[in-house]
């Protein structure tokens, strides 16, 4: 059996253009995965293999890749900064043991590694730091420390410290060890020497080896009460303190360096093996049953235990789909059959594979801890739970937020609209905050996503990977509806047309809810006169009512229903009958109820140059937006805001214009808010609009 303790599952994640790639391509060429880097600005790295990846150089979907260090097996995950793929950050890091926050030297801490790093703490994973780009225009190490103290709230402990910034940007100083490490000229990783720390950066280094030691020893009582005796703990007992308190998330070792020119990437490959946590040291996954109550048993790394595992990521490519997969518990092999808890039903096991990127090594076997991709099971979804069918078991699901932004697209042909029901159903396995609908009156397909890039790569992947010519419609805002005023209302329904007819009678008061809250509903009914075998049927048909409004038909949120009484016949009363009369309920009184308009309320994080400060806050103003904020950045000005996400259309292209291209801006959903008066009329016109060109169509 493989010794589980020399296991790294770990993620790279940070903001967009932070240097996650290049550092995932360093550490593949140190490693000897790869014997040529491949560079994010030519459109070759290993692990951005999609046409539009390369096109853009930007990271869409994760990539896995397996390499050893030091006779270390570390399972990596390269995933994408930007905002819309967010998505894959979330489930990347929901079957991680460990992460590398990466950090840009000139950029410091932005937008997407705050979403980043605040998934990472909701997934209590264990991180290192590596700022990148020192040798960057503008780098400063101890400023992005600083910053995430300041603006992540983390307690990050400095490993490493830079020699020389910019352009004399030459190595590092391991302040554990006291030792530099400098490379030469040459930009190979392997050249470099380790030396005396420069004396010019003695004293700091000192500094900083004291502020680790001091925080460390806290770690372990009699270590402490040693060191404040005068006995110093030698470096193997220091890194076995650090290492204790990395996995419990008191501090996260930071270190520097500059990828792309090769220097300092050994140092966190040895940062990886000494501080971030195997399998056998992270928290075991807990087990709920199928009516999600935990269980009381947990997924414990262990190969002979039963097989517990989760499908987190589907992708589809020529030879078939390939479901990754994280072992937690148990052992798999080529052919077994594993029963899929989610939908009942056992799946074969056709193959087995080690992934890297695009290619795959083949398997017989594997084992708790392994993060790999299963080939030809049929019916398993991101988030479904794969175990033995003699041991059943569920591990908790995901959650995906809700798309905030659709699209219309319609085939160009019949030959073309086959094709396209395909590519969305592979699609949609693929990435799960990617909804497709059918609007059944139009017969248009909708695409619903979290951004105009998200929905611009999917339209992009349907016409160059699976070669479906569409017309695209312009996009729309997921707008929602609710109302604003308590409401005690009865409705009656009887229908007596020869034989048995249908009576229920039910009354009820509407209350508004706070925003998320979401559909709520409650019996007071004493006295049995509602059944309690209708109120099911009741809640079902206000449930039921909920996807379309009554003033533009968008879908109704936050509100409660509570049953407070009503009356039954004997003969004539049925589910079916409650239900109809609460569903024609929903259509009385809502519209009585101070119904109004909700839009999605984005949160803006966007850079600007200093001097273009004025025209920025000006456009986002006149774009309705709220600001929040303004922070001295490297180099500019990052304004924080609030703006309506139907006048956020095109603004990337507006931002550039007003910046002479050098603004750069991230967006994600934050709440929903009620519509001003005149944008609430035109929302509910131009529904009027549309209702009448399906009529007519």
């Amino acid at each position: 059996m493989i010794d589980l303790s020399k296991y790294r599952n770990i993620g790279i994640f940070a903001h967009v253009d932070a240097g996650k790639t290049t550092t995932t391509e360093r550490i593949l060429k140190l490693t000897g995965k790869i014997h040529k880097t491949g560079e994010v600005h030519d459109g070759e790295s290993t692990t951005d293999f999609m046409e539009q990846e390369a096109e853009r150089g930007i990271t869409i979907q994760s990539a896995a890749t397996t390499c050893f260090w030091n006779d270390y097996r570390m399972n990596i995950i390269d995933t994408p900064g930007h905002v819309d793929f967010t998505i894959e950050v979330y489930r990347s890091l929901k079957v991680l043991d460990g992460g590398v926050g990466v950090f840009c030297g000139s950029g410091g801490v932005e937008p997407q590694s705050e979403t980043n790093w605040r998934y990472a703490n909701d997934s209590e994973v264990a991180r290192i730091i590596f700022v990148n780009k020192l040798d960057r225009i503008g780098a400063d190490f101890f400023s992005v420390i600083q910053q995430t103290k300041d603006i992540l709230g983390a307690n990050p402990l400095v490993m490493t410290i830079p020699i020389g910034f910019e352009d004399s940007f030459v190595g590092v100083v391991d302040v554990l060890e006291m030792k530099a490490y400098i490379w030469d000229d040459s930009g190979l990783p392997e050249n470099f020497e380790v030396t005396d720390v420069p004396d010019d950066l003695k004293e700091k280094a000192e500094h900083y080896r004291n502020e680790l030691i001091e925080t460390a020893v806290e770690q372990d009582d009699e270590v402490m009460e040693a060191y404040l005796e005068g006995n110093m703990p030698d470096i193997a007992t220091i890194k076995k303190c650090i290492r204790k308190g990395t996995i419990a998330l008191d501090f996260f070792p930071a270190f520097c360096g500059s990828a792309f020119k090769n220097k300092g990437v050994q140092n966190v490959l040895n940062g990886v093996v000494d501080y971030l946590p195997s399998p056998l040291e992270v928290d075991p996954e807990p087990e709920f049953d199928d009516e999600g109550e935990l269980t009381g048993g947990v997924a414990t790394a262990d190969a002979n235990g039963p097989l517990r595992a989760l499908a987190f990521k589907i992708m589809d490519d020529q030879f078939g789909a390939l479901t990754f997969t994280r072992i937690y518990s148990g052992s798999l092999k080529k052919g077994d059959t594993i029963l899929n808890t989610f939908t009942g039903k056992t799946e074969r096991v056709g193959r087995l594979v080690e992934m890297h990127a695009d290619t795959r090594t083949e398997l017989d076997s594997a084992q708790a801890g392994d993060i790999i991709a299963l080939v030809g099971l049929k019916n398993v979804q991101t988030g479904h739970t794969l175990c033995s069918k003699e041991n059943p078991a569920t591990l908790e699901p995901m959650v995906f937020p809700d798309p905030v932004i659709s699209l219309a697209v319609s085939p160009i042909d019949k030959a073309n609209a086959e094709k396209l029901g395909n590519a969305l159903g592979k699609m949609i396995q693929e990435d799960p905050s990617f909804r497709v609908e059918t609007d059944l009156d139009s017969g248009e397909t909708i695409l619903k996503g979290m951004g105009e890039l998200h929905l611009d790569i999917k339209v992009d992947i349907l016409k160059r990977t699976h070669k479906v010519e569409v017309v695209v419609g312009a996009p729309q805002v997921a707008y929602r509806e609710t109302i604003t005023k308590e409401l005690e209302d009865s409705y009656t329904h009887k229908k007596q047309s020869g034989g048995s007819g249908q009576f229920a009678k039910i009354d009820y008061t509407l209350t508004p809810l706070e925003p998320g809250e979401g559909f709520q509903f409650e019996s007071k009914v004493v006295g049995g006169n509602v059944p309690k075998e209708f109120w099911s049927a009741v809640e079902k048909g206000f449930k039921t009512s909920l996807v379309k409004g009554v003033l533009a038909g968008y879908p109704c949120l936050d509100f409660k229903v509570t049953l407070s009484d009503g009356a039954f016949h004997a003969v004539d009363s049925s589910a079916v009958a409650f239900e109809i009369a609460a569903r024609a309920a929903y259509r009385q009184s809502v519209p009585k109820a101070g119904v109004q308009i909700l839009e999605p309320i984005m949160k803006l994080d966007v850079f600007t140059p200093e001097n273009h400060v004025g025209d920025v806050i000006g456009d986002l103003n006149r774009r309705r937006g709220m600001i929040q904020s303004q922070d001295t950045a490297s180099g500019g000005i990052r304004i924080k805001a609030q703006a309506p996400l139907s006048e956020m259309f095109g603004y990337i292209g507006d931002l550039r214009t007003m910046t002479s291209g050098r603004g750069q801006f991230s967006m994600e959903f934050e709440h929903y808010a009620a519509c001003p008066r005149n944008v609430s009329e035109k929302v509910i016109a131009d529904a009027k609009e549309r209702e009448e060109e399906k009529r007519k169509k």
